[in-house]
């Protein structure tokens, strides 16, 4: 995502009538999954006239069911545009927010001259939404949209996957020249399942005062996610489908205790419960009973150390060992639901079955 940003243009004034960009793109592909061919728009004095789209260059092709790659080579793609208007003019090209494009040549039939930034200066971070996920074309996204209405200069920090409140996105924010600051933050958090309220919060604050440090009186503004069906009643984490659909891997309640096989996974060979995730090579699912403790049926782990109560626990842990269990039988034969507590490294996350949310994010948002 980084290689191909969204917003970057080719700026100029020039009394030209013709002006070519010649660019070397590079596009991934995924086999079976069409996928739209970047853009290169052309704007004059603020107004989208033209659109040419790219042919050729390189193509990396992904097989998503073996993780394979196939480079291909190609050759450079020549945007012409012709029949512009008489007198100097502000020129822009925008470069395609979907593909990676490498500058080879810019021509044009009079003298171009480089331009200075006009207008306010707008600095966003956001997701894919920012960056232009599914928009037609580079200054088609939302934030040009905006930016050439308002007549702002804008610099969009948008990236694919991302916003995930990191902090090397703060300082680059805090340090980049701004009139306006917007950032918009969430839904990633969801779709990777990446944080809980808890270290949520604290993260959004620090993120935004380091953003303060370097802009004291700047507006800043916080977009919270817009409307994502897929995550309204539902709690993340979200995944792509081999069809290229989002889908949500969580339930939108506890699991059902059932034998019938969930989308996250097998049904639990001991207990019939279904497993959070599929089950590996070699082993058998596991689930978490209602009381916390983890199936037997799950992989063991050998261990040389006995369970040692003074030892502090590492981590919260959601499993307690059984009264009954002797401390000889745990040293013979260790299992989740044997291990003592103060063994456990770790959010209890022994077996191959993945731990439940709190409870408060099965509730809607």
């Amino acid at each position: 995502m980084q290689a191909q940003p969204s917003g970057v243009r080719v700026a100029m004034t020039t009394t030209a009538g013709v002006v070519e960009l010649v660019t070397h793109p590079t596009r991934t592909a995924y086999r079976g999954l069409p996928r739209p061919r970047g853009q290169v728009d052309l704007v004059v004095d603020g107004a989208l006239v033209a659109t040419d789209e790219l042919t050729g260059g390189d193509t990396v092709l992904v097989d998503l069911a073996t993780r394979s790659t196939q480079t291909s080579a190609g050759e450079a793609h020549v945007s012409r545009f012709e029949g512009l208007s008489a007198g100097e003019k502000r020129v822009e090209l925008w470069l395609p927010h979907n593909e990676v494009v490498d500058l080879v040549e810019l021509r044009a039939d009079a003298p171009v001259a480089p331009v200075e930034p006009v207008g306010p200066r707008w600095l966003h971070h956001g997701s894919s939404i920012s960056q232009g996920s599914n928009a037609t074309s580079p200054a088609r996204t939302w934030p040009s949209f905006v930016a050439r209405g308002a007549g702002v200069e804008l610099r969009n920090l948008g990236l694919g996957g991302r916003a995930l409140v990191d902090p090397f996105m703060a300082r680059v924010m805090r340090d980049t020249p701004a009139d306006l600051v917007s950032v918009a933050l969430g839904i990633n958090v969801v779709n990777g399942d990446v944080m809980r309220l808890r270290s949520f919060v604290p993260a959004v604050h620090g993120f935004l005062d380091t953003i303060r440090d370097g802009h004291p009186s700047t507006p800043l503004v916080l977009v919270t996610p817009i409307n994502c069906g897929i995550h309204e009643d539902t709690s993340g984490p979200g995944a792509s489908t081999s069809s290229g659909c989002s889908v949500v891997k969580w339930a939108s309640s506890p699991p059902v205790r059932s034998a019938a096989t969930s989308s996250a996974g097998s049904p639990c060979a001991a207990c019939a419960r279904p497993s959070r995730r599929a089950s590996r090579a070699g082993t058998t699912p596991t689930c978490t009973s209602s009381t916390g403790s983890r199936s037997t049926a799950s992989r063991t782990r050998p261990s040389t150390r006995s369970p040692t109560p003074s030892t502090p626990t590492r981590g919260p842990t959601r499993s307690s060992p059984p009264a009954s269990q002797s401390a000889s039988s745990a040293r013979a034969a260790p299992s989740p639901a044997s291990a003592d507590p103060s063994t456990t490294k770790g959010p209890g996350r022994l077996t191959g079955a993945r731990r439940a949310p709190p409870s408060r994010w099965w509730a809607k948002g």
